[in-house]
């Protein structure tokens, strides 16, 4: 049992999860961040110096805090909007080397073609004499 759990463990897309997990935990406060300590006061000025977070309904014995729920629907959507520019950014960037690659088998290819013909081309010269 404990090498089966080594081998899952230790597998290439196990480690990369984690990985994964941790720049994406790292990035999250990053982001968060971003949100709360630059874009919400800028935010809450233009709404005419609106404090989202201190908004709320009181209704019998509860306070409905619906101010924090709009400040998380927006970072929502703020941190939603810096993955898909990530993400578009890497997969730019994969592609471009996906090409380059494609472009370099392709000069392989033909060079080893053009290698195949002349070899071909020496048989053939060396049969004549």
């Amino acid at each position: 049992m404990w090498n089966e759990f080594k081998k899952f463990a230790l597998k290439g897309n196990v480690l990369d999860l984690a990985v994964g997990v941790i720049i994406g935990g790292a990035f999250g406060k990053i982001v968060t961040s971003l949100v709360n300590d630059m874009i919400m006061p800028l935010f809450g000025i233009l709404l005419g110096g609106i404090n989202l977070s201190k908004l709320s309904y009181p209704f019998i014995d509860a306070n409905i805090k619906y101010g924090i729920f709009l400040q998380n629907i927006i970072n929502f959507f703020i941190i939603s909007f810096s993955i898909f520019v990530f993400i578009r950014l890497v997969s730019r960037f994969r592609h471009k080397e996906e090409v380059k690659e494609e472009i370099q088998q392709d000069i392989k290819e033909e060079l080893l073609r053009e290698i195949r013909d002349l070899l071909k081309v020496q048989a053939k010269e060396k049969e004549n004499l």
